[in-house]
């Protein structure tokens, strides 16, 4: 999907991009298992 986006504004370097996505997912996951331990616990 992020080759869509970024081909469409010609963009060649996406490195960051991606590393900036993965770690976002981390931290939303983490977060959400955080969250659902101090709801349930």
């Amino acid at each position: 999907m992020i080759a869509v986006y970024f081909g469409a504004v010609a963009v060649k370097n996406t490195r960051y991009t991606v590393i900036a996505m993965l770690l976002a997912d981390l931290v939303g996951i983490i977060t959400s298992i955080v969250l659902a331990y101090l709801f349930f616990a």
